[in-house]
């Protein structure tokens, strides 16, 4: 049996990740359907060898035989359209931040909360979690199941392909220009340049001093472990690496364990790879994660201030698992569960 399947903002990063993703995965597609902005228009895509043309979405657009929606477009698109595929009986998984904390959408990571999945009844839509949060959550559940978890203080290294294609220009450009010896060209997407610098700021600053990406990992850890109770402290910093987020994670757990034991747990979770031999200096960096669909982890380690507690460095591949990868695992969650 096959599904039709719509991707909306198919010509974005993320929007041709879905089709590779899909592709690789050999999700049973029986139907494509590609929409994307008035300016991308008409364009063509390829998928399995055979090419698709782009649509503009209208208001006399009809979305009824499409199973799945998948959604890479922003925010406010995702408010205005998501609904109205739903309204059509089509399941919507969505990757902008629209819908992530509203309590009648399952926000959902397949290796983490997948009984959330069925939820999804309620709207018709299913959120991706920011990009941050999945590789950070996939990689301290196995450790929460099993001691608990009250802390998290993590710092995130990511890269500018979280930002888009924008971002990824800038970051082109300006190399190009320093390693010429011109001056560097003004930054399009980011307030600083972002070639050979670190830039403490992703998404807009609270008056507490924290910012919006900062606030989505707490928030919504929060939800996807079904735990209020769980702090987090993050600072969100923007890189000059094209693909792969990392971070620096230290946790206060609610009983002893040794990082031995962490090893093992994470050896058997799903979708981890523990890289953790730094006397061979054999530790997760972006190049290893760039590509992979897996959450890799390394540098475990008993933390010096949190007793009991452990930290870590977890990096994935922020297009793939951090997007793309996590929404077409979401739609086989679906298939095999037999919710469409």
């Amino acid at each position: 049996m096959g599904y039709r399947v719509a991707i909306v903002g198919a010509t974005g990063e993320v929007g041709r990740t879905f089709l590779r993703v899909l592709e690789e995965r050999n999700f049973p597609v029986d139907g494509l359907v590609l929409y994307a902005s008035e300016r991308s228009e008409g364009k063509v895509l390829t998928f399995k060898g055979k090419e698709y043309t782009v649509k503009a979405l209208s208001k006399e657009s009809s979305f009824k035989g499409i199973d799945i929606a998948l959604f890479s477009a922003g925010a406010s698109t995702s408010k205005e359209w998501a609904p109205r595929f739903a309204k059509d009986g089509v399941v919507v998984i969505d990757n902008s931040s629209a819908w992530r904390m509203d309590p009648e959408v399952p926000l959902v990571v397949p290796e983490v909360n997948p009984e959330d999945v069925k939820d999804f009844k309620k709207k018709g839509i299913i959120a991706n979690p920011n990009c941050s949060t999945i590789q950070m959550v996939v990689a301290l559940k196995p450790i929460y199941d099993e001691v608990g978890i009250t802390k998290i203080v993590v710092s995130t290294y990511q890269s500018v392909s979280g930002a888009g294609a924008t971002a990824i220009e800038d970051l082109k450009a300006q190399t190009k220009a320093w390693c010429e010896g011109k001056e560097l060209p003004k930054a399009q997407k980011f307030p600083h340049p972002i070639a050979f610098n670190l830039i403490p700021h992703i998404d807009t600053f609270f008056e507490d001093g924290y910012t919006k990406e900062e606030n989505k990992m707490l928030y919504e850890t929060r939800k996807i472990m079904h735990d209020e109770s769980i702090r987090v402290s993050a600072t969100c910093v923007r890189v000059p690496v094209f693909y792969g987020h990392c971070e620096s994670i230290s946790i206060e757990t609610k009983k002893e364990i040794t990082p031995e034991r962490a090893r093992e747990i994470l050896r058997n979770a799903k979708g981890v790879v523990v890289l953790d031999d730094p006397q061979n200096n054999e530790y997760p960096m972006p190049l290893i994660a760039q590509g992979r669909d897996e959450v890799f982890v390394g540098r475990i380690r008993k933390d010096r201030v949190f007793e009991p507690g452990l930290s870590m460095w977890v990096v994935a591949d922020n297009i793939r698992k951090g997007a793309a990868t996590n929404a077409v695992q979401i739609a086989e969650l679906l298939v095999k569960e037999n919710l469409i």
